[in-house]
């Protein structure tokens, strides 16, 4: 049980620290090249705080795994919606115009009503992932506007680093995913069927650290003292992981869940709180320090839904 558990852990650990260390290095060295900005930020930077979810989806979707896969996700989106705006909104209150979270807010709601609908038969066959991830890209093409994805970029990357420095960092933050993304599903199934939790409730878990990106790219820029930390690295990764995470998992194997019912209750109640954390930061303006409070409580019941 211990080696499991250690396996794990370390495996979570290897999967974010490759993580981070992959989208910096890549991001500077698309700085150093003179790639636009608008590019970086709606590429290397929003699909690359995403890769932890979408390793496991890879992972879970190769072994079988689709409760943890699907899990996965779910915990990580709530995570996301209320525990890390709450955080981040603690450190500094987040100030945003009312447009951007109807543009932001919008297609991070949408997003999930697509995933709700295609888990509703319990399966999300190739075709669908194919489609899921066509979605993501429309999402792209209609919502990031230059400054947009100038802003993403600007909390997130600070230097230019030319490649013979980025590269092997490149590197072995890719073989740091790979080792760490295996470590963790392998283990986390084994850890479920020696406990008798439920894959699901491993994912829920799971996605509680894999939000640690998001929540580290956002909790930096406040404690820099950055004014608009924007909305759009708050809630771009919740854009990408229900339609393009979980579209890549079932675009390598058909994902299937053993409880459809659980998996409702969980995803509604994740679109909930995201309905709900919107409409205070759209009526405020932001989201301050009561909020914030507000915000992390909200995340705490999505552990007792299953």
């Amino acid at each position: 049980m211990l080696v499991e558990i250690g396996g794990f852990l370390a495996g979570l650990t290897l999967l974010l620290v490759g993580a981070d260390r992959t989208v910096d290095a890549a991001a500077e060295v698309a700085l150093y090249y003179g790639v636009s900005t608008f590019f970086i930020g709606v590429t290397i930077v929003s699909v690359g705080t995403s890769i932890p979810e979408m390793t496991t989806s890879v992972y879970g979707a190769l072994y079988g795994a689709g409760d943890l896969l699907v899990g996965n996700i779910v915990g990580s989106e709530t995570a996301q919606i209320t525990l890390a705006i709450g955080i981040v909104a603690l450190v500094s209150r987040i100030e945003t115009e009312r447009r951007n979270v109807l543009v932001y807010g919008g297609a991070m709601i949408l997003a999930m009503i697509i995933m709700i609908l295609v888990l509703e038969d319990g399966e999300i066959i190739r075709s669908e992932g194919f489609l899921m991830m066509l979605a993501y890209v429309a999402f792209v093409h209609d919502l990031y506007s230059h400054e947009g994805g100038e802003e993403v970029v600007t909390e997130v990357v600070e230097a230019r680093t030319p490649p013979r420095a980025a590269l092997p960092w490149i590197l072995a933050g890719i073989v740091l995913i790979v080792v760490g993304g295996h470590l963790m599903v392998t283990n986390g199934i084994a850890v479920a069927r020696l406990v008798g939790l439920p894959e699901f409730l491993v994912g829920l878990l799971t996605g509680l650290g894999t939000t640690a990106p998001e929540i580290a790219v956002a909790g930096l820029a406040a404690k820099r003292g950055d004014a608009g930390i924007s909305v759009g690295s708050l809630l771009g990764s919740n854009i990408t992981d229900p339609v393009f995470s979980l579209g890549i998992g079932a675009l390598v194997a058909d994902v299937a869940v053993a409880d459809p019912r659980t998996v409702f209750v969980s995803t509604g109640y994740m679109l909930a709180v995201s309905l709900a954390v919107l409409g205070l930061m759209y009526w405020r303006r932001g989201i301050d320090r009561r909020g914030a409070v507000l915000c992390v409580l909200l995340y705490l019941p999505s552990f007792f839904l299953l």
